[in-house]
């Protein structure tokens, strides 16, 4: 483990899961993707797990990235909570 990634439990490198919950929008997951392989250039965007809401108006995203440091995960973070139609990031 790195020096600065001595605050968090997480081991790295690793793969991590991340959901990202928005509006149910066209370009949503495309967004989300484009962020995503910023940080994972080898991101696989089929393995994505889609859930709808039960009335259709919102969209959970899956994403198991592929993370080196606690640095880079913040910033994967911060960048999808940016997202005007992103409601969470867990």
């Amino acid at each position: 483990m790195k020096d600065n990634d001595q605050n968090t439990l997480i081991e790295f490198p690793c793969y991590f899961p991340i959901k990202v919950m928005g509006e149910a929008q066209e370009d949503f997951t495309k967004m989300v993707v484009i962020i995503i392989k910023k940080y994972d250039k080898n991101f696989n965007e089929s393995a994505i797990e889609i859930k709808g809401s039960s009335q259709g108006r919102y969209i959970g995203l899956t994403c198991n990235i592929y993370v080196t440091s606690k640095k880079q995960l913040d910033a994967i973070y911060s960048e999808l909570s940016g997202l005007s139609i992103t409601k969470f990031v867990l």
